[in-house]
Protein backbone atom coordinates (compact mmCIF):
# COMPACT_ATOMS: atom_id res chain seq x y z
CA UNK A 1 0.00 0.00 0.00
CA UNK A 2 1.63 3.45 -0.84
CA UNK A 3 1.33 5.66 1.32
CA UNK A 4 0.69 9.13 0.07
CA UNK A 5 1.35 13.14 1.67
CA UNK A 6 -0.16 15.73 -0.17
CA UNK A 7 0.70 19.46 0.80
CA UNK A 8 -1.19 22.75 -0.59
CA UNK A 9 -4.81 21.89 -0.34
CA UNK A 10 -5.95 24.39 -2.38
CA UNK A 11 -7.67 24.73 -5.91
CA UNK A 12 -5.36 22.40 -7.63
CA UNK A 13 -5.76 20.01 -5.11
CA UNK A 14 -9.41 19.39 -5.84
CA UNK A 15 -8.45 17.84 -8.58
CA UNK A 16 -5.48 15.50 -7.07
CA UNK A 17 -7.38 14.48 -3.56
CA UNK A 18 -10.06 12.44 -5.83
CA UNK A 19 -7.49 10.56 -8.13
CA UNK A 20 -5.58 9.37 -4.70
CA UNK A 21 -8.79 8.76 -2.94
CA UNK A 22 -9.93 6.08 -6.06
CA UNK A 23 -6.81 4.31 -6.54
CA UNK A 24 -6.51 1.06 -5.41
CA UNK A 25 -3.44 0.08 -3.44
CA UNK A 26 -2.85 3.65 -2.52
CA UNK A 27 -3.79 6.00 0.66
CA UNK A 28 -3.67 9.61 1.54
CA UNK A 29 -2.62 9.76 4.72
CA UNK A 30 -1.79 13.02 5.41
CA UNK A 31 -2.62 16.72 4.07
CA UNK A 32 -0.51 20.06 5.11
CA UNK A 33 -1.75 23.78 4.73
CA UNK A 34 -1.29 26.44 6.91
CA UNK A 35 -4.96 27.50 6.38
CA UNK A 36 -6.54 24.87 8.85
CA UNK A 37 -10.28 25.45 7.19
CA UNK A 38 -9.02 24.10 4.37
CA UNK A 39 -8.34 20.77 5.29
CA UNK A 40 -11.66 20.78 7.74
CA UNK A 41 -13.34 18.73 4.38
CA UNK A 42 -11.21 15.95 5.01
CA UNK A 43 -11.58 14.51 8.29
CA UNK A 44 -10.31 11.14 8.18
CA UNK A 45 -6.60 12.50 6.95
CA UNK A 46 -4.07 13.46 9.56
CA UNK A 47 -3.59 17.25 9.38
CA UNK A 48 -0.69 18.83 9.65
CA UNK A 49 0.34 23.45 9.43
CA UNK A 50 3.95 22.26 9.36
CA UNK A 51 5.50 20.68 6.22
CA UNK A 52 8.66 19.36 8.26
CA UNK A 53 6.47 18.12 11.11
CA UNK A 54 4.37 16.29 8.31
CA UNK A 55 7.98 14.77 6.60
CA UNK A 56 9.46 13.72 10.09
CA UNK A 57 5.78 12.22 11.59
CA UNK A 58 4.73 10.11 8.55
CA UNK A 59 6.57 7.14 6.37
CA UNK A 60 5.04 8.65 3.23
CA UNK A 61 6.20 6.55 -0.21
CA UNK A 62 5.19 9.61 -2.37
CA UNK A 63 4.60 13.32 -1.42
CA UNK A 64 1.80 15.53 -3.66
CA UNK A 65 2.82 19.24 -4.07
CA UNK A 66 -0.15 21.60 -4.83
CA UNK A 67 1.52 24.83 -3.32
CA UNK A 68 2.26 27.95 -5.05
CA UNK A 69 5.02 27.93 -7.94
CA UNK A 70 6.99 30.01 -5.90
CA UNK A 71 7.85 26.87 -3.08
CA UNK A 72 7.55 24.04 -5.90
CA UNK A 73 11.17 23.30 -6.02
CA UNK A 74 12.41 23.99 -2.28
CA UNK A 75 9.53 21.58 -1.01
CA UNK A 76 10.26 19.09 -3.37
CA UNK A 77 13.99 18.73 -2.84
CA UNK A 78 13.09 18.55 0.81
CA UNK A 79 10.72 15.77 0.14
CA UNK A 80 13.28 13.51 -1.65
CA UNK A 81 16.25 14.31 0.66
CA UNK A 82 14.15 12.48 3.14
CA UNK A 83 13.62 9.80 0.45
CA UNK A 84 9.99 10.49 -0.99
CA UNK A 85 9.36 10.28 -4.41
CA UNK A 86 7.82 13.47 -5.75
CA UNK A 87 4.89 14.48 -7.74
CA UNK A 88 4.43 18.08 -8.25
CA UNK A 89 2.34 20.66 -9.86
CA UNK A 90 3.40 22.31 -12.84
CA UNK A 91 5.69 24.64 -13.32
CA UNK A 92 8.55 22.94 -11.57
CA UNK A 93 9.97 26.18 -10.87
CA UNK A 94 9.88 29.96 -12.42
CA UNK A 95 13.83 28.86 -12.46
CA UNK A 96 15.00 27.18 -15.35
CA UNK A 97 18.66 26.40 -12.93
CA UNK A 98 15.96 24.74 -10.58
CA UNK A 99 15.63 21.66 -12.98
CA UNK A 100 19.01 20.48 -12.87
CA UNK A 101 18.49 21.49 -8.71
CA UNK A 102 15.69 18.73 -8.84
CA UNK A 103 16.55 16.09 -10.69
CA UNK A 104 19.74 15.76 -9.52
CA UNK A 105 18.50 15.54 -5.93
CA UNK A 106 16.06 12.76 -6.86
CA UNK A 107 19.26 10.88 -8.60
CA UNK A 108 21.40 11.51 -5.34
CA UNK A 109 18.30 9.86 -3.07
CA UNK A 110 17.14 7.21 -5.03
CA UNK A 111 13.82 8.37 -5.78
CA UNK A 112 11.45 9.58 -8.95
CA UNK A 113 10.20 13.02 -9.29
CA UNK A 114 7.47 14.25 -11.89
CA UNK A 115 6.38 17.49 -12.94
CA UNK A 116 2.14 16.85 -13.31
CA UNK A 117 1.92 18.86 -17.06
CA UNK A 118 -1.33 17.26 -17.29
CA UNK A 119 -1.77 17.85 -21.11
CA UNK A 120 0.35 15.08 -21.61
CA UNK A 121 -2.21 12.83 -20.25
CA UNK A 122 -5.57 14.48 -21.89
CA UNK A 123 -6.71 12.17 -23.98
CA UNK A 124 -7.82 14.99 -26.63
CA UNK A 125 -4.06 15.95 -26.62
CA UNK A 126 -2.84 12.55 -26.83
CA UNK A 127 -4.57 11.68 -29.99
CA UNK A 128 -3.42 15.09 -31.84
CA UNK A 129 0.09 13.28 -31.04
CA UNK A 130 -0.92 10.24 -32.04
CA UNK A 131 -1.83 11.35 -35.21
CA UNK A 132 1.47 13.95 -35.60
CA UNK A 133 3.60 10.49 -34.79
CA UNK A 134 2.01 8.16 -37.02
CA UNK A 135 1.66 10.75 -39.87
CA UNK A 136 -2.15 9.53 -40.18
CA UNK A 137 -3.21 12.18 -42.12
CA UNK A 138 -0.22 13.55 -43.45
CA UNK A 139 2.55 15.99 -42.71
CA UNK A 140 1.15 18.69 -40.01
CA UNK A 141 1.22 22.33 -41.91
CA UNK A 142 0.25 24.87 -39.63
CA UNK A 143 -1.55 24.59 -35.90
CA UNK A 144 -2.90 27.31 -33.49
CA UNK A 145 -3.09 27.03 -29.80
CA UNK A 146 -5.22 28.89 -27.36
CA UNK A 147 -5.86 29.29 -23.64
CA UNK A 148 -7.93 32.16 -22.37
CA UNK A 149 -9.82 33.32 -18.80
CA UNK A 150 -10.58 35.89 -16.60
CA UNK A 151 -7.73 36.77 -13.80
CA UNK A 152 -7.36 34.94 -10.80
CA UNK A 153 -8.91 36.67 -8.35
CA UNK A 154 -9.71 33.77 -6.34
CA UNK A 155 -5.85 33.00 -5.28
CA UNK A 156 -4.65 32.56 -1.58
CA UNK A 157 -2.78 35.43 -0.52
CA UNK A 158 -3.32 37.52 -4.16
CA UNK A 159 0.10 35.28 -5.35
CA UNK A 160 -1.49 34.21 -8.70
CA UNK A 161 -1.52 37.96 -9.88
CA UNK A 162 2.28 38.69 -8.20
CA UNK A 163 4.57 37.98 -11.30
CA UNK A 164 7.31 37.41 -8.84
CA UNK A 165 5.45 34.37 -7.27
CA UNK A 166 3.57 33.09 -10.16
CA UNK A 167 5.38 34.06 -13.22
CA UNK A 168 1.67 35.60 -14.44
CA UNK A 169 -0.01 34.36 -18.43
CA UNK A 170 3.51 32.46 -19.58
CA UNK A 171 3.79 30.44 -16.03
CA UNK A 172 0.51 29.94 -15.36
CA UNK A 173 -1.59 29.24 -18.78
CA UNK A 174 0.38 29.33 -21.49
CA UNK A 175 2.85 26.89 -20.14
CA UNK A 176 0.42 23.97 -20.87
CA UNK A 177 0.26 24.49 -24.39
CA UNK A 178 4.15 25.35 -24.91
CA UNK A 179 4.96 21.96 -22.63
CA UNK A 180 2.75 20.09 -25.08
CA UNK A 181 4.68 21.59 -27.95
CA UNK A 182 8.15 20.91 -26.76
CA UNK A 183 6.97 17.05 -25.67
CA UNK A 184 5.32 16.63 -29.02
CA UNK A 185 7.12 18.72 -31.97
CA UNK A 186 10.55 19.12 -30.62
CA UNK A 187 12.48 22.60 -29.40
CA UNK A 188 10.97 26.09 -31.39
CA UNK A 189 12.41 29.08 -32.51
CA UNK A 190 10.48 32.08 -31.52
CA UNK A 191 9.24 33.95 -34.44
CA UNK A 192 7.55 36.12 -33.30
CA UNK A 193 6.01 37.63 -29.78
CA UNK A 194 3.48 40.53 -28.34
CA UNK A 195 2.83 41.03 -24.84
CA UNK A 196 0.11 43.45 -23.31
CA UNK A 197 0.51 43.65 -19.27
CA UNK A 198 -2.11 45.36 -17.49
CA UNK A 199 -3.56 45.17 -14.01
CA UNK A 200 -5.49 42.57 -13.79
CA UNK A 201 -4.82 41.14 -16.76
CA UNK A 202 -1.64 39.93 -19.08
CA UNK A 203 -2.32 38.83 -22.86
CA UNK A 204 0.25 37.11 -24.57
CA UNK A 205 0.66 36.10 -28.24
CA UNK A 206 3.45 34.15 -29.95
CA UNK A 207 4.37 32.25 -33.25
CA UNK A 208 6.43 29.28 -32.78
CA UNK A 209 8.69 27.96 -35.84
CA UNK A 210 9.23 24.40 -35.63
CA UNK A 211 11.26 24.21 -39.42
CA UNK A 212 8.05 22.56 -41.35
CA UNK A 213 5.49 24.61 -39.85
CA UNK A 214 4.45 27.53 -37.58
CA UNK A 215 2.10 27.09 -34.50
CA UNK A 216 1.00 30.04 -33.12
CA UNK A 217 -0.27 30.58 -29.76
CA UNK A 218 -2.48 33.12 -27.72
CA UNK A 219 -3.18 33.03 -24.13
CA UNK A 220 -4.40 36.02 -21.61
CA UNK A 221 -6.03 36.58 -18.33
CA UNK A 222 -8.89 39.16 -19.16
CA UNK A 223 -9.84 41.86 -16.45
CA UNK A 224 -13.55 40.19 -17.16
CA UNK A 225 -15.38 37.11 -16.47
CA UNK A 226 -14.40 35.94 -19.82
CA UNK A 227 -15.12 32.20 -20.09
CA UNK A 228 -12.14 29.42 -19.75
CA UNK A 229 -11.19 28.28 -22.82
CA UNK A 230 -8.80 26.03 -24.41
CA UNK A 231 -8.85 25.11 -27.79
CA UNK A 232 -6.29 23.83 -30.74
CA UNK A 233 -6.99 23.72 -34.15
CA UNK A 234 -4.19 21.61 -36.40
CA UNK A 235 -3.85 21.59 -40.18
CA UNK A 236 -2.31 18.29 -41.65
CA UNK A 237 -2.35 17.81 -45.50
CA UNK A 238 -4.99 15.39 -45.08
CA UNK A 239 -7.45 16.48 -42.43
CA UNK A 240 -7.46 19.60 -39.90
CA UNK A 241 -7.85 18.18 -36.65
CA UNK A 242 -9.83 20.88 -34.06
CA UNK A 243 -10.99 20.68 -30.68
CA UNK A 244 -12.86 23.79 -30.27
CA UNK A 245 -16.07 24.99 -28.68
CA UNK A 246 -16.21 21.72 -26.47
CA UNK A 247 -16.06 19.31 -29.17
CA UNK A 248 -13.10 17.77 -31.36
CA UNK A 249 -13.41 17.14 -35.17
CA UNK A 250 -11.37 15.78 -37.75
CA UNK A 251 -12.17 17.46 -41.17
CA UNK A 252 -11.29 15.09 -44.04
CA UNK A 253 -11.47 15.86 -47.67
CA UNK A 254 -14.67 15.35 -49.80
CA UNK A 255 -17.25 16.88 -47.31
CA UNK A 256 -16.73 14.14 -44.51
CA UNK A 257 -15.74 14.54 -40.77
CA UNK A 258 -15.15 12.41 -37.45
CA UNK A 259 -16.99 13.91 -34.50
CA UNK A 260 -15.44 12.51 -31.75
CA UNK A 261 -17.39 14.79 -28.85
CA UNK A 262 -19.42 12.36 -26.18
CA UNK A 263 -23.02 12.97 -27.84
CA UNK A 264 -21.50 12.28 -31.43
CA UNK A 265 -23.33 9.04 -33.19
CA UNK A 266 -21.37 7.05 -35.70
CA UNK A 267 -18.62 5.27 -36.79
CA UNK A 268 -15.31 7.00 -35.94
CA UNK A 269 -13.32 3.93 -37.47
CA UNK A 270 -9.93 3.50 -36.02
CA UNK A 271 -10.24 6.79 -34.06
CA UNK A 272 -10.13 6.30 -30.31
CA UNK A 273 -10.96 9.10 -28.06
CA UNK A 274 -11.17 7.51 -24.29
CA UNK A 275 -13.71 9.43 -22.37
CA UNK A 276 -10.81 9.19 -18.71
CA UNK A 277 -9.71 11.92 -16.12
CA UNK A 278 -6.76 13.27 -16.83
CA UNK A 279 -5.36 14.29 -13.89
CA UNK A 280 -6.38 10.84 -12.54
CA UNK A 281 -4.41 9.33 -15.50
CA UNK A 282 -0.83 11.77 -14.58
CA UNK A 283 -1.75 10.22 -11.17
CA UNK A 284 -1.74 6.50 -11.88
CA UNK A 285 1.23 7.18 -14.22
CA UNK A 286 3.57 8.25 -11.40
CA UNK A 287 1.99 6.26 -8.71
CA UNK A 288 2.77 2.87 -11.66
CA UNK A 289 6.07 3.90 -11.91
CA UNK A 290 6.91 4.27 -7.87
CA UNK A 291 5.19 0.85 -7.58
CA UNK A 292 6.91 -1.20 -10.03
CA UNK A 293 10.17 0.83 -10.03
CA UNK A 294 9.93 2.27 -13.57
CA UNK A 295 11.25 5.36 -15.12
CA UNK A 296 9.70 8.33 -15.21
CA UNK A 297 10.11 8.13 -19.06
CA UNK A 298 7.60 10.52 -20.23
CA UNK A 299 9.19 13.44 -18.84
CA UNK A 300 12.81 14.48 -19.77
CA UNK A 301 14.76 17.62 -17.91
CA UNK A 302 15.82 18.92 -20.97
CA UNK A 303 12.60 19.42 -22.35
CA UNK A 304 11.48 21.55 -19.17
CA UNK A 305 14.59 23.46 -19.50
CA UNK A 306 13.32 24.52 -22.94
CA UNK A 307 10.07 25.72 -21.81
CA UNK A 308 11.00 27.81 -19.26
CA UNK A 309 14.08 29.11 -21.40
CA UNK A 310 11.87 30.39 -23.69
CA UNK A 311 9.39 31.24 -20.84
CA UNK A 312 11.77 33.74 -18.83
CA UNK A 313 12.17 35.17 -22.12
CA UNK A 314 8.83 36.79 -23.13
Amino acid sequence: MLKIGLVGVGGISGAHIPAWEAMEGAELVAICDIRTERMEKYPEKRHYTDFEEMLNNEELDILDICLPTYLHADFAVKAMEKGINVICEKPISLKEEDVERVYSTAKKNNVKFMVAHVLRFWPEYELLKEIYDTKKYGKLLSGTMIRLGGYPKWSWDGWMMDEKRSGLVPFDLHIHDLDFMVYTFGEPKVKYQYRSKLPKQDFISLSYDFGDFTINAESSWYATCYPFTAEFRFQFEDAVVSNENGKMVIYLKDDKKIDLSQEAEGDTGSINLPKSDAYANEINYFADCVRNNKPVDKFKPSELECVLKILNNL
